[in-house]
């Protein structure tokens, strides 16, 4: 949000996906469709624009990110309560991105930069951060981080506005590796996703990225006798956007032998990518929304892959679900400024009202008659 304000919201699923400001269109809403319920507001006291906001694994943390250069860590205690942990500091720049690596790894946090630089932060001991990479791969702003699966160990990949995709690798001696790749055009990179683990066959790893020229691109390197190949481009999809791409998700697996990424782009569009034959690079789309110019800022699953919660330059973040004969997708559920507002009187009520049964109260004698027989005259 732009009014330094976190919101967490829960529609049957956990979420973790800021909104971008803008003039608001509605879409229809599908049959089913319910309103999204505010479930804690946090007051972050940043300075500046928040760009993202993520909770962790077990959603007990939140982190937000700021144009103030600052990341800020909140313990969550309860759906109505928080509190504020610690300032993280080190960038130079707006601060994009932050992710949280999975707890096997103990608790661990990235984030990227307008400056160029990727920090990987840890608590240890608990309440006290220390920077363990400070990552200067790039000449220019670093737009996008994420973790891989964590059975690929500690590996996160970023990408930056000049082109080039690099993945962090975290070896037995605490030191870290650096792979690269680069788009052919240089043109820059904005996004980047992971394919779920075990799902591709014979090519252990692969990424989506989305960027300037308006394509989304597929990677993927192989693993022998434990070495990584180069990472190289697989696919690409350069034809459906007419626009920069902003996001990429590639959705989680539930067991299904197939594949699926979502790509939203500044041209309005979001679009959902689907691989139903691994032995086949054969990719189906569906338009899931086109609002029409509009941008759309970023995509994200929940966590069974089965819906998709869409944020857009109209002030809506929508919740969207594949119809049952997979031809189309349904609005089910939107989170806007108007449930916003509908739901904060009562959460400052419950935050805010004093409590009258308190001796306080109890003991002050408010006679009405005095104040009617004082002449204001």
């Amino acid at each position: 949000g732009c009014g330094g304000e976190a919101c967490a919201r829960r529609q049957g699923e956990r979420w973790g996906e800021p909104a971008r400001g803008g003039e608001r269109q509605r879409a229809h809403r599908g049959p089913g469709a319910a309103m999204a319920t505010l479930l804690l507001d946090v007051e972050t006291g940043h300075n500046e624009m928040i760009h993202d906001a993520q909770l962790d694994y077990y959603a007990k943390k939140l982190a937000t990110c700021s144009s103030d250069t600052t990341i800020k860590v909140y313990d969550i205690l309860s759906d109505q309560q928080w509190q504020h942990q610690s300032d993280l500091k080190g960038h130079d720049g707006p601060v994009w991105q932050v992710a949280w690596a999975h707890p096997k790894f103990g608790v661990v946090l990235a984030s990227c930069s307008f400056d160029g630089k990727v920090i990987i932060h840890r608590e240890q001991p608990a309440g006290q951060w220390q920077k363990i990479f400070v990552s200067h791969e790039f000449q220019s702003s670093a737009n996008s981080i994420a973790w891989a699966p964590h059975e690929y160990d500690l590996c996160l990949a970023c990408v930056s506005s000049d082109g080039q995709l690099c993945v962090l690798s975290h070896n037995s001696d605490d030191s870290w590796s650096v792979s690269r790749a680069r788009v052919p055009n240089g043109l820059g990179l904005n996004a980047v996703s992971w394919a779920p683990y075990g799902v591709n066959q014979g090519r252990e790893r692969r990424l989506v990225t989305g960027g300037c020229d308006n394509t989304v691109r597929i990677w993927y390197c192989t693993e022998e006798n434990g070495q990584l190949s180069e990472w190289r481009e697989e696919h690409q999809f350069d034809n459906e956007h007419s626009d920069w791409v902003r996001d990429v998700a590639w959705a989680p697996s539930i067991g299904l032998p197939c594949n699926t990424i979502a790509s939203c782009s500044e041209d309005g569009k979001v679009v959902v990518w689907t691989q139903p034959d691994l032995s086949s690079n054969r990719w189906d789309k569906v338009v899931v929304r086109d609002t029409n110019g509009t941008p759309v800022w970023r995509v994200s699953w929940s966590i069974t892959g089965s819906v998709l919660a869409v944020s857009a330059g109209d002030s809506d973040v929508t919740l969207w679900k594949e119809s049952l004969d997979g031809n189309n997708w349904v609005q089910i559920s939107d989170v806007n400024e108007d449930t916003f507002a509908q739901s904060q009187p009562a959460l400052d009520d419950q935050q805010q009202q004093p409590d009258y049964q308190q001796p306080e109260y109890q003991q002050q004698d408010y006679q009405q008659q005095d104040y009617q027989q004082q002449d204001y005259q």
